[in-house]
């Protein structure tokens, strides 16, 4: 069944039937439900929502070991490969779009509804007592408390430098896999997941000093929904896609991998690339302009 392009094997793989889905659908499921629950304060939230982190965690240890396994087995030939290659970029342009429409919101806010808003203005000052069509869209004093916007200098300047930097790590130690030079892809690989962690940390320390100390929370107008949302999905693909190397390093120290196989490396170096652009798309349109 050997094709031309040489995309076809003899045999296509298929994996045994799994319970992992299920356990995953359980996991989301107990999250959801605690986070609601402990919201409206219902009593037993906060333990539904560990259930959930607790089950969700299990799922990925265990379906990550069934895959590394199948891997190191060698039971993927290269018409899978191509359909690993072809998941990931659906994935990742799925992700795009995700981002896209925020950003797309984002634009409409400040471009579009704002101005109108401003230009209705005895509309406004019936509905809105001191609105201003400014960006960032100020709340009105008598129904929230006053905010600072945040700046683009101090940590997001630092978080962008980071990014970048670990772009140049992850590079590095992408180039030492494909010339067969494990120190400097272990290296490469431990750099980056460093500086991923410490992104998240100093992201963590910024929304706390925000909600604290500048009184930006998500009910300080749309300037603050769309900070707090774009910001933090974003905070979210850092810590999976940590999370993603952080599994690659352990399975470059385990002796996994060569120049010539190495696909889950790559697809977690195209994910991480894809934060690092979203990153600096952020930092562009929601703190620097």
């Amino acid at each position: 069944m050997n094709v031309e392009n040489g995309v076809h094997d003899a045999h296509y793989f298929v994996p045994a039937p799994s319970r992992w889905p299920i356990v995953g659908s359980l996991a989301l499921f107990l999250m959801a439900l605690g986070a609601a629950f402990w919201m409206n304060k219902v009593p037993g939230g906060n333990w539904a929502l560990l259930a959930g982190v607790i089950v969700l965690a299990w799922m990925l240890f265990g379906w990550f070991g069934d895959v590394i396994r199948e891997s190191q087995a060698h039971s993927y030939g290269l018409q899978v490969d191509h359909s690993f290659r072809w998941g990931m970029s659906w994935f990742i342009f799925s992700e795009v779009m995700f981002f896209a429409a925020f950003f797309g919101a984002l634009f409409y806010t400040r471009v579009i509804s704002v101005p109108e808003l401003g230009f209705f203005s005895g509309t406004h000052e019936l509905l809105w007592p001191g609105f201003s069509a400014d960006w960032p869209a100020a709340t009105a004093p008598k129904l929230d408390a006053p905010y600072r916007a945040m700046e683009a200098v101090g940590i997001p300047a630092t978080n962008t430098a980071i990014l970048l930097s670990s772009g140049i790590t992850l590079t590095w130690a992408h180039w030492g896999m494909v010339e067969n030079r494990r120190t400097q892809l272990k290296l490469g690989l431990a750099f980056t997941v460093l500086l991923g962690a410490i992104f998240l940390c100093l992201q963590a320390y910024e929304y706390h000093h925000a909600w604290e100390t500048m009184g930006l929370t998500l009910a300080s107008g749309a300037y603050g929904a769309t900070f707090y949302m774009l910001t933090g999905f974003h905070g979210m693909h850092v810590l999976v896609g940590t999370i993603m190397l952080a599994t690659m390093l352990v399975r470059v120290l385990r002796g996994h991998f060569n120049a010539e196989h190495h696909f889950g490396f790559e697809a977690a170096a195209w994910y991480w690339h894809f934060v690092d652009v979203v990153w600096l798309l952020l930092f562009v349109f929601v703190y620097w302009l």
